[in-house]
């Protein structure tokens, strides 16, 4: 999918060229997509809107009519011209390890003629674990915003999975299709997303996609071009804040004790070309966090209250994690060949050289059996890891089932021996097993019979969509690990090093919160207290019936077996929607329980919890819907989109609404994983040109291969004297009316 978008935004920008913008005027050049990504060179990289034109007739500068010459037939797929971007502002609101991006911008259509239409796709790109929030669109008196909705029956669920008006071109790049759109209208649309912020060497960063192409620059040279960006930062805490980098010249506006803001405003004689970045750290050298209490809003349909907990792991360069037994668990079924195998097996190696020499480890590659490399744990010496190197590579091979079960079982045997270190176990798969509610249970009856630090710490990885995520969820949940996954191929490598560092830098475990226990009730999120690692802030939240202390006290042990203890004291959050930060956790967690427990009732709250804080779940439907804004369109305007596009006036309210699908990622797919399905889809391949896009469509029902438009692509390579022969041939044959006949045997319509 994404080589086809890619392929249609190429054939777009070569066909934009058609367009005239008056004398003196110029167009941004059509750069070559980079050599390393071939057809994906022209995917967006920053919120863009584009035209979507499946007739190449109707392309044209709507303020100036030329002449256009004629192009036969339809583009299929539509191609996609890039429009003009006439002003964007972004607002950033970085609270705890999430931050909310707000992009508006406002989107000319400026390659159709005013007296034509044509549908508009949106792309969204988003940052780390990015999820889409909100949408909404302003065309010419037409508004569009998205909705959570419950769905009445199966019918609204097939309509989500089948729907081609939303979709994602890749793990973080969502579209959404607008449907007909005036030419030279301005579009006005605003969206609304989170993402994750990264932690790494004491610092939190935020990277939001903000490069634009220069050829959604405005060719009117009089026309202003304004930047806007606003940043708030809120750590939670009652600690020194402190700005490290940033990619764009921002001003401070406020500096407080765990808060700061900045803004950035320009007029710019060109867009932004890169991402908005920014990094901050929270001043403390030991163990340090906060309690965060509020109160739910008024119309919550559950009124307990709200709590976050969060711990940071210090600044402190003595600090000493604990000493590591790690088993990887690899799958190697058939449905792996290929790129995951190899990306996974990449960032297993790279993985391994991060263990030290009193660190131990071990590989298990299975399919519908297991491979062991080794009998026992091995130390990590640079002979051991050599000796696994050669023997990864000779079971790289992958063929075969998938069977979980019997490499988990195997893998804590290995780990009988445990006493002084934190057993790890990764396990990386693309596909789901039938019996993965019985491997949840089992593990979680052996992890609660094992001692807090020896007990296993499972981690989990998944690739692609085929694979059951929550599954995953809830196993990494009950193992007390960290749970990642990767949709595209090309970021196997990263994500698994990602995970494997977050998850084995542990520098306390065994941590416990005092005062918990005598509160009326408690809904804990993850429901087992996880370690706290160096590369990953630790995030407790939930809601309860009771009352708080003034303070509460954190205790754990730390990597030398002594123990640690953090009085932290008990705030009000104040400047920070909990509700907000903390909504797309819960409905993963609780999503994750109501498909273990197979619970109608989980399933219902998870609906409620979706559609009341507008995140999208996996039962739950997103729509795009459209409503008239308060200032009425002309007559004209209003009877010209009557015959085109969907109005209040015309539909049903039923038909008001367009399913996007591609928002949830579902349970996984067992038959596609006993049928060894590899994880990346094939895509059809794309179309290479105008040629070969804009086809004949009368002379296509004679002959698939054979056409006009064929006809002159072969003309092009000919030379002067064979053209000249060509011409004077063609020319003998309409003396002999031979044309004619053509037209009765063929019945060919684009010769009248």
């Amino acid at each position: 999918m994404a080589e086809q978008f890619s392929s249609s935004v190429e054939f777009g920008l070569r066909l934009s060229k058609r367009i005239f913008y008056g004398k003196g005027s110029f167009s941004a050049p059509i750069p070559e997509p980079a050599l390393s990504k071939t057809m994906e060179g022209y995917l967006p990289t920053a919120p863009m809107c584009y035209a979507m034109l499946p007739e190449p007739e109707i392309v044209d500068n709507p303020d100036i009519r030329t002449y256009q010459p004629y192009v036969h037939g339809r583009c299929e797929p539509p191609a996609l011209i890039p429009l003009h971007m006439h002003g964007v502002a972004m607002e950033i609101d970085c609270s705890l390890d999430t931050a909310f991006v707000t992009v508006s911008g406002t989107w000319r259509l400026h390659c159709v003629r005013s007296s034509k239409m044509c549908d508009c796709r949106i792309a969204i790109p988003m940052g780390e674990q990015g999820s889409l929030l909100g949408l909404e669109v302003d065309d010419s008196g037409i508004c569009y915003q998205t909705e959570i909705i419950i769905p009445k029956d199966e019918r609204d669920i097939e309509k989500a999975a089948k729907t081609k008006d939303g979709y994602f071109l890749k793990s973080q790049i969502y579209t959404v299709k607008i449907p007909q759109v005036i030419g030279g209208s301005l579009i006005s649309i605003k969206i609304r997303w989170c993402q994750k912020l990264l932690y790494h060497d004491d610092q939190l960063s935020v990277s939001v996609p903000f490069s634009f192409p220069s050829y959604v620059t405005p060719v009117e040279k009089k026309s202003p071009k304004k930047e806007k960006i606003f940043l708030k930062v809120n750590s939670g805490l009652a600690a020194e804040v402190l700005c490290k980098s940033s990619s764009h010249p921002i001003k401070e506006l406020t500096h407080q004790f765990g808060k700061l803001s900045f803004s950035y405003e320009a007029e710019v004689p060109a867009w932004s070309t890169t991402d908005f970045s920014f990094s901050y750290a929270v001043s403390s050298a030991d163990i340090s966090g906060g309690l965060l209490l509020q109160s739910p809003f008024l119309r919550d349909f559950d009124q307990r209250e709200i709590f976050c907990l969060h711990l940071y792991p210090g600044n402190s360069q003595n600090r000493k994690i604990f000493r590591r037994d790690v088993v990887f668990v690899i799958d190697v079924s058939a449905s792996m060949k290929g790129s995951p195998l190899e990306n996974a097996k990449n960032a297993l190696l790279a993985s391994l050289s991060q263990l030290n020499a009193q660190d131990t480890f071990n590989i298990i590659v299975f399919n519908e059996d297991f491979f062991l490399f080794s009998r026992s744990m091995e130390p990590a010496t640079e002979g051991a890891i050599l000796n696994a190197t050669q023997w990864i590579g000779t079971m790289s091979i992958a063929k075969g089932g998938t069977n979980i079960l019997l490499p988990l079982t195997q893998a804590m045997k290995l780990f009988q021996k445990t006493t002084d270190s934190i057993p790890l176990i990764f396990l990386v798969t693309d596909g789901a097993v039938e019996n993965e509610r019985e491997i949840c249970n089992f593990f979680k009856g052996y992890v609660t019979s094992r001692q807090s630090i020896c007990a296993p710490r499972i981690c989990t990885f998944g690739i692609g969509l085929y694979c059951n995520h929550y599954f995953l969820q809830m196993l990494a949940q009950i193992g007390r690990g960290h749970f990642d996954a990767a949709h595209d191929l090309d970021s196997i490598d990263s994500r698994m090093q990602r995970l494997f560092r977050s998850a084995s830098t542990i520098i306390a475990s065994n941590i416990m919160v005092e005062s918990l226990e005598g509160l009326d009730s408690l809904e804990l999120f993850p429901f087992y207290m996880p370690d706290l690692s160096l590369e990953s802030p630790l995030v407790i939240s939930g809601r309860y019936d009771g009352t708080f202390p003034d303070s509460i006290k954190v205790k754990g042990t730390l990597a030398d077996m002594s123990n640690f203890e953090v009085d932290l004291k008990v705030r009000r959050a104040k400047d920070m929607q909990l509700t907000n930060v903390l909504a797309k956790r819960h409905i993963d967690f609780v999503t994750a329980q109501a498909w273990l427990s197979e619970s109608r009732e989980l399933e219902e709250k998870v609906s409620k919890m979706s559609t009341q804080n507008k995140v999208p779940s996996e039962y739950t439907c997103t729509v795009l819907a459209t409503a008239e804004k308060g200032k009425k369109a002309p007559e004209q305007f209003l009877i010209q989109k009557a015959y085109s596009r969907i109005t209040l006036q015309n539909v049903e309210p039923e038909n008001q609404r367009i399913f996007l699908g591609g928002l949830s990622i579902g349970f996984g797919d067992t038959k596609a994983t006993a049928a060894n399905t590899p994880p990346a889809l094939k895509e059809a391949k794309p179309s290479e040109g105008l040629l070969e896009k804009a086809v004949c469509t009368c002379c296509s029902r004679f002959a698939n291969t054979c056409c006009c438009m064929c006809m002159l692509r072969t003309c092009s390579y000919m030379n002067d004297q064979a053209t000249i022969v060509c011409t004077q041939l063609c020319a003998a044959l309409a003396c002999f009316e031979l044309i004619k006949c053509c037209i009765e045997l063929c019945d060919c319509e684009c010769f009248e």
